[in-house]
């Protein structure tokens, strides 16, 4: 007996260069950053100039006002994508709160949920007592009000799951997802992640730890220069991207638009360090492989990676020495590419926008670049696309999101075909 598939019928990203499939697409292709001048805090106070902050997105131009204001920024960004996703998969009016549907899920991530309420809502607290903090606090913070809200708004009673995996928090919800459908525990899911951690605190906390660029020249968006020797580390970002994930007799019975197949989902730990990876790569690997064997696909038969590529120095070196262990001499022979200098490194909703832009590269037949390589690292001599995207159809693709904590998930997406 065959198991069952699943597939992307719905896209909703929402990122600095773009909100929407089209948008997205367009920002894609433009080949240009996103990336900004910090506005939100001085500069100078933490040395780092750069952020992936999104430009004049309205959340409540997607929910109505009574529930946007009970939402913390990440759950607005999160309601707002599955809004956008569902729409695009043209369930929209077959999903409402008035029909609840068991058999519809909800899969999601973030790395830090609701964390920018609890630090304006702390700030209250010190200034006015607890009168002065807003009674819904506690529903805004948790991880999982975006799953919630989601869940709510569109009455999906399946299964339902939040994750806080780091910056693989977006390829594990799509894994999850992919395992709910294998499994017969739904037909249908919305998946994907969100991230809104551009706050004073939380920036600044990262910003301690001196994992972000501190590129301060024009363009600011050479802030994040994955695979290249000058790279200084990541730039933060914000964010969500989601999805429709529908079991593929479902999708097909009513017609659907399908981008892609999700074939298979690898994920594990270095177990190493909090924040840097494990030097030897092979926990990454096995990763790889795990998703690889999953899918069914042989190394040779891949045709194009998106990189986790964060634009530190550890890290992209490293996962280009995974790469060529996973892939072999097909490593050399295709396109390696990384995208967050489009959209910065928006935490646990990376993947998850990555996913988008490896299933619109399936669907529409080009590979965006890696922007601002303009001197590789001798380490990262793959083909990683330097500023200039490709016309490509890949077949299959592999999609690489490895987080702090050690955190490794890997996602296999292919065309759909017969199978």
């Amino acid at each position: 007996m065959s198991r069952r598939r699943a597939v992307i019928t719905g896209l909703g990203p929402i990122t600095a260069i773009g909100a929407g499939v089209e948008d997205f697409w367009r920002g894609l292709r433009a080949e240009k950053s996103g990336i900004s001048r910090l506005t939100f805090v001085d500069p100078e106070m933490f040395g780092v100039h750069a952020a992936g902050a999104l430009p004049n997105f309205q959340p409540g131009d997607w929910i109505a006002p009574k529930r946007l204001k009970r939402m913390d920024r990440y759950a607005q960004l999160a309601v707002a994508s599955a809004r956008m996703a569902v729409r695009d998969a043209g369930l929209e009016e077959e999903w409402t709160h008035e029909r609840p549907n068991p058999r519809v899920g909800v899969s999601f991530g973030t790395a830090l949920g609701g964390i920018c309420v609890a630090e304006t809502q702390h700030a209250l607290f010190l200034q006015g007592g607890p009168k002065a903090v807003t009674p819904g606090i506690a529903l805004q913070v948790f991880g999982g009000s975006a799953h919630a809200n989601i869940a709510i708004e569109f009455g999906l009673r399946g299964p339902g799951t939040t994750n806080s995996n780091s910056c693989a928090s977006g390829a594990v919800a799509l894994g999850d997802a992919l395992r709910f459908i294998r499994e017969n525990r739904a037909d249908a899911l919305v998946v994907g992640a969100a991230e809104a951690p551009l706050s004073p605190l939380t920036f600044g906390a990262f910003a301690l730890i001196r994992s972000m660029s501190e590129w301060s020249e024009d363009p600011i968006g050479r802030a994040c220069r994955s695979f290249d020797s000058t790279r200084m580390g990541f730039v933060m970002g914000e964010g969500a991207a989601s999805f429709v994930v529908e079991e593929y007799e479902h999708a097909k019975a009513r017609g659907a638009c399908i981008y892609a197949e999700i074939l298979g989902y690898g994920i594990n730990n270095d177990a190493h360090h909090m924040t840097n990876p494990l030097p030897t790569g092979e926990s990454a690997v096995a990763c790889m492989r795990e998703a690889l064997d999953d899918a069914g696909v042989r190394p040779e038969q891949i045709d194009y990676v998106n990189a986790h590529a964060s634009s530190t120095k550890a890290n992209d070196a490293t996962e280009v020495r995974a790469i060529k262990t996973a892939l072999g001499a097909r490593a050399y022979e295709i396109p390696v590419s990384g995208t967050k200098g489009y959209t910065a490194h928006a935490l646990g909703a990376t993947g998850a926008m990555e996913a988008a832009a490896c299933a619109l590269a399936i669907s529409r037949g080009w590979i965006p670049p890696t922007l601002h390589l303009e001197t590789p690292d001798p380490e990262c001599d793959l083909d990683h696309v330097p500023n200039v995207g490709r016309e490509l159809s890949p077949r299959y693709v592999l999609s690489n999101s490895f987080g702090f904590g050690g955190i490794n998930a890997c996602l296999v997406l292919g065309r759909l075909e017969d199978r």
